[in-house]
């Protein structure tokens, strides 16, 4: 049985990752910033699945708690780092705690999280990290998040040569609409979201059923390796 975890499958594109693993009968171990929280999406995900999942609480903005965080898991196949925190943030009002949140949980999260299961990965495994666009299309209040998605691209360079034969890739993409975040938030967010739609040259958003397929591919296409893989239908601008 396949060994998957994957951190910060509470809700959105992780959660939606973790319900196909175990459509497929993986071993899956989410984790979200909550105990009870990850408990429950955890029994959610496992009915009528041949699959099975344990949920565990981790927050990657605490990552000195990591390696006792992760202590149960015994073996990894495939690793989605997935997690993230939200931060708008300007030049103009620069909020240091809000722009320390994000840098910690991407950057030194992500790391720790790795090099804690590192050496319970099997031979073949593949890990997958979460950067975004905004690393190549920054947006008035992107400024530590188009800096940190940037640093996710170092990261992928450094844990595919630090780690092989261990795969690792990114997937960066662009605006999910049906994502828990804009479909909660859509009245406020219908400016926003009209605009990524107009962006794309496909002339619509992405969805978390085309993100779980290329983190799919990132993870179980044996020669895929140090790949940053942008997802966002193509951009007019």
């Amino acid at each position: 049985m396949q060994s998957v975890v994957i951190i910060g499958a509470t809700q959105g594109t992780g959660k939606a990752l973790a319900a196909e693993y175990a459509r497929r009968g993986a071993d899956v171990v989410i984790t979200g910033r909550s105990a009870e929280r990850a408990a429950d999406v955890a029994a959610e995900l496992a009915k009528d699945v041949p699959g099975t999942v344990t949920g565990l609480a981790l927050d990657l903005t605490s990552p000195a708690e990591i390696v006792d965080r992760l202590a149960t898991v015994e073996r990894v196949d495939r690793l989605a780092l997935v997690g993230v925190v939200r931060d708008r943030n300007t030049m103009a009002a620069y909020d240091v705690a809000k722009a320390g949140e994000l840098a910690v949980t991407k950057v030194v999260g992500y790391t720790a999280v790795a090099s804690a299961l590192a050496p319970r990965m099997a031979q073949d495994a593949s890990i997958l990290l979460f950067g975004g666009v905004a690393k190549d299309y920054p947006y008035f209040g992107s400024t530590t998040v188009s800096a940190v998605n940037a640093a996710v691209t170092g990261l992928v360079r450094m844990m595919s040569h630090e780690l092989a034969p261990v795969r690792v890739n990114a997937l960066h993409p662009g605006m999910i609409g049906d994502s828990p975040f804009w479909t909660e938030n859509a009245d406020a967010a219908a400016a926003v979201v009209d605009s990524a739609r107009s962006a794309s040259l496909t002339g619509r958003l992405g969805t978390m059923g085309d993100v779980v397929d290329a983190c799919l591919f990132l993870l179980e296409n044996a020669w895929a390796n140090g790949i940053d893989l942008s997802l966002d239908g193509g951009r007019r601008f």
